[in-house]
């Protein structure tokens, strides 16, 4: 009984804890970045709930492995009652996980469908070129004929993180727009890649890759490769900023001046 009473004690202190600290939102992330972006609390809330699933499916298996310690442990020498099977039981722990990884499958399907759509005319399109050691940012938007061109360019280079030395390119988009990303190489494979919009892109030669997101927070994220590419790979450095629909149509009018020779205000 008291080997009882202090696991029923031990259990509680643990759901206990384990209540307190997802109240707190870094341990709700289980360990995800903070999203700035509709695709990204979509996969955040996909993330939560695989745990969720892990969780409850581990509690049942330790549930039934503690009921069975205690309640079927030996108590004399007598042989147990022998049988052959249980078909009741046999098909529930065949079925249960088909069930599982059914009901897995649709809920993964369904947000990568989400994230990875794209729509036919998003507010801002901008081709992404990874090079050896560094990123260029091309903004795109079509004249009255309907081709596109190039309205302002950003380009980084090399950056060593343990120094000043470098330009770290940055990617200016407006919030609460669908930002097209256009993804281009012409050396070796790269990745896109913005922790804080819980997505990543390879960048291939002679593919061109892309994807869209609405960002929903003002400010400036780190981004990098996350593909091995060489050498330099640790140098490929770059900064996600997001700003005011206003803000982004000032820094493109900035641009167009200065493609024409115009004078900055």
């Amino acid at each position: 009984m008291r080997g009882r009473r202090a696991l029923t004690s031990a259990g509680a202190l643990g759901l206990l804890a384990l209540t307190a600290t997802a109240c707190s939102g870094e341990a709700s992330r289980l360990g995800m970045p903070e999203p700035i972006s509709d695709q990204a609390e979509r996969m955040l809330k996909l993330w939560q709930g695989s745990w969720i699933a892990a969780f409850a499916v581990g509690g049942v298996v330790w549930g039934l492995i503690i009921w069975a310690v205690l309640f079927h442990r030996k108590r004399s020498d007598d042989l147990p009652p022998q049988v052959r099977y249980n078909m009741p039981i046999e098909i529930l722990y065949t079925a249960v996980p088909f069930v599982i990884i059914g009901v897995l499958f649709y809920f993964t399907a369904r947000d990568e469908n989400y994230v990875e759509k794209t729509t036919a005319n998003p507010a801002v399109t901008v081709d992404v070129t990874g090079f050896q050691w560094s990123w260029q940012f091309d903004y795109r938007e079509k004249d009255s004929a309907g081709k596109e061109r190039t309205v302002a360019s950003v380009v980084g280079t090399p950056v060593n993180p343990n120094a000043t030395t470098g330009a770290k390119p940055v990617m200016t988009i407006p919030a609460g727009e669908t930002v097209r990303v256009r993804l281009h190489a012409n050396d070796v494979i790269h990745s896109f890649w913005v922790p804080a919009l819980l997505y990543k892109k390879d960048v291939m030669p002679g593919y061109t890759n892309e994807f869209e997101f609405t960002a929903r927070k003002t400010g400036t994220y780190e981004g990098r490769c996350a593909e091995l590419c060489g050498v330099d790979h640790s140098r490929m450095l770059f900064q996600l900023k997001v700003v005011s629909p206003q803000e982004y149509d000032r820094f493109i009018a900035d641009a167009k001046r200065k493609a024409t020779g115009g004078a900055q205000q």
